[in-house]
C-alpha cells in the first residue's frame, strides 16, 4: 500500500519537538488502537472494521498506509483465492509498543471506571 496522499502532519515538528515527532508517528485518533490490535493478533482489515466500528473505511485504510510508509507496521500478502492480507508489527514498530502499554496503564488508573474496558484481552 504506497500512500500517495498528502499528509497534514507528517512533518510538522515546531522547535524540532521530539514529542511532535513521535505524534505525527504514530498519534491521532486511530493509530494508537490499530497498532494495539495488530499486536493482539486483530491483524486483518475486517477484523479492525469490525473491532472499531466509528472508523470509516476510507480512514483505516489511510492510516493503515501511513503506519506501512513510516515503516511502524508491515503488509503480508497471501498468494491464495481469494488473497489474503494481514499486517504485523515490524521490528521498528515493535519500539513502540512499552509506549502503547504505558497508555494502557496510565488509562486503566485514570479513567472513570464504568469506561474501562480490558482491550488488552480482546
Amino acid at each position: 500500500m504506497e500512500n500517495t496522499g498528502f499528509r497534514k502532519t507528517k512533518d510538522f515538528a515546531p522547535g524540532n519537538c521530539p514529542v511532535s515527532y513521535c505524534m505525527n508517528m504514530f498519534g491521532g485518533k486511530w493509530k494508537p488502537t490499530i497498532i494495539h490490535m495488530i499486536r493482539t493478533d486483530r491483524n486483518r482489515y475486517s477484523l479492525m472494521q469490525k473491532n472499531i466500528l466509528e472508523i470509516s473505511k476510507q480512514t483505516l485504510t489511510n492510516q493503515l498506509c501511513e503506519l506501512e510508509a513510516d515503516g511502524i507496521i508491515e503488509r503480508l500478502i497471501y498468494a491464495e483465492i481469494p488473497p489474503r492480507v494481514e499486517y504485523k508489527m515490524s521490528a521498528f514498530g515493535l519500539t513502540l509498543l512499552p509506549i502503547i502499554d504505558s497508555m494502557y496503564a496510565w488509562a486503566k488508573q485514570n479513567m472513570p471506571a464504568t469506561l474501562v474496558h480490558d482491550c488488552m484481552k480482546s
